[in-house]
């Protein structure tokens, strides 16, 4: 049995059921080296996706010791809710914060030891309900017992006077320094 195979030139070529078995499984193989290549999609998750802020890198945000004592913060404040003792502190204008930015007494920000820098949270004051959002841009407090410490001005929004008990939950790693 053979096949004919008529070329562009009129020349008859003939095949033998062997050769026609080499041909394909030379074709097959070689198939396989021959595919097509489509550029990669880029994945989009189904949500908004907004990369921190902060740097995991950046020196606020690595472990750090005061009086001897060391911290470790946290490498995301998502789902962070907590309550504790909260301070206030002011008389610090001008100093720089632990993220190199000045202190303004009179602005909404707090320091506290563990949450990546910058992190957006709200405070709420748990004996009138007042509540105040801020940006977390310094250490501290390393007082036992305190959660979180304040500026004069968050302090002054939910009438916190000394200490007072609060509530501090998370809002957002993407904190813009300028609110």
């Amino acid at each position: 049995m053979s096949w004919q195979i008529i070329t562009s030139n009129s020349r008859k070529t003939h095949l033998q059921p062997g050769n026609i078995g080499l041909m394909l499984l030379f074709t097959s193989l070689f198939s396989g080296c021959t595919s097509v290549t489509t550029t990669p999609s880029i994945y989009k998750p189904p949500y908004p996706y907004k990369s921190p802020a902060y740097s995991h890198s950046a020196p606020y945000n690595r472990p750090y010791t005061v009086k001897g004592k060391t911290y470790y913060p946290l490498p995301s404040a998502e789902g962070y809710k907590e309550q504790g003792m909260a301070t206030w502190y002011g008389s610090e204008s001008g100093n720089r914060t632990a993220m190199g930015t000045r202190f303004r007494p009179h602005g909404l920000t707090a320091a506290h030891r563990t949450l990546p820098l910058p992190t957006k949270v709200r405070v709420t004051n748990l004996r009138n309900g007042r509540y105040v959002d801020v940006i977390v841009n310094d250490r501290g407090p390393f007082k036992n017992g305190i959660l979180i410490d304040l500026s004069k001005g968050a302090a002054r929004k939910i009438g916190l006077r000394g200490n007072t008990e609060v509530e501090v939950e998370y809002l957002e790693d993407q904190a813009s320094l300028n609110e």
